[in-house]
């Protein structure tokens, strides 16, 4: 357990994935709490308007942000750093377990569906 806390912590801390991270949140959000403080500030109806819109949005438990955002950094990490392969080697294995996972979901549900076969 302590291993994997650690492979993860080293993952997480890794300065390209962190940048292409703060690079995703300037792109999803950043930008409108900004434009929130500019508007708020500089009295801009307009800003004030659409930055409260999106971030309203935001905050609702439905909104994909999140998927969005890493989505957005593990292109970036891709594009901007293609050598990193120690990076990319976890993101391909948790991929993988993802998709194993799914399709044990799926052959699951899909047996507990079909009639039996002996009735």
């Amino acid at each position: 357990m302590k291993e994997k806390l650690i492979k993860i912590l080293q993952f997480i801390t890794n300065p390209r994935l962190l940048l292409c991270l703060a690079v995703a949140w300037m792109i999803t959000n950043g930008w409108s709490y900004i434009l929130f403080a500019i508007g708020g500030y500089f009295e801009i109806p307009w800003m004030l308007a659409v930055s409260g819109a999106y971030l309203a949005f935001l905050w609702l438990p439905v909104s994909p942000e999140k998927l969005m955002t890493f989505a957005i950094a593990i292109a970036l990490l891709r594009i901007w750093f293609p050598n990193d392969t120690k990076t990319l080697a976890v993101l391909r294995k948790l991929r993988s377990n993802v998709k194993a996972k799914v399709k044990a979901y799926r052959e699951k549900k899909k047996e507990d569906t079909d009639p039996d076969p002996e009735a």
